[in-house]
């Protein structure tokens, strides 16, 4: 059976969407912005001053690294590349829900902000977003999940 462009039918009723594409797209691209801003804050941090603030300068390292390997994880897609989006968007919210906690609680704990830290406010709470978006787009685009029909 042919479509009607001539050519041969579709062996599938619904195409597959890739955490890569539409609105994927637009996760992909905050998430290597925050991947190279955390990046570069973390990595000036820790050399012009470790000594002020080590554990938050590398809790900042941790998540440029989670944001850098995410980032990987969407863009890359597959069976591979979704599982580790899984689970750095995982450990992402899971870090950003209890540094954020504990930084409101004991704010002397961060003598200087992370990313995390207040929950992300200082980046206008896309830390704590992002990961939830992250979440959902990776179960919106599963494979076994329903195709939009709109």
């Amino acid at each position: 059976m042919a479509d009607r462009s001539g050519g041969p039918a579709a062996t599938t009723d619904r195409p597959e969407r890739t955490t890569s594409s539409g609105p994927g797209r637009l996760l992909v691209a905050v998430y290597l912005l925050f991947a190279i801003a955390a990046t570069c804050r973390a990595g000036l941090q820790i050399i012009t001053r470790f000594d002020e603030a080590p554990v938050a300068y590398l809790l900042s390292a941790l998540a440029a690294v989670i944001y850098i390997v995410a980032t990987v994880g969407l863009a890359r897609g597959g069976t591979g590349g979704r599982r580790t989006a899984w689970f750095c968007c995982t450990v992402e919210l899971v870090g950003v829900l209890a540094v954020g906690l504990t930084s409101v609680l004991d704010p002397a704990l961060f003598p200087d902000d992370t990313v995390w830290s207040g929950f992300g406010s200082g980046y206008g709470y896309v830390p704590l977003v992002l990961p939830v978006l992250g979440l959902i787009w990776l179960a919106r685009t599963r494979r076994d999940a329903p195709a939009d029909p709109h």
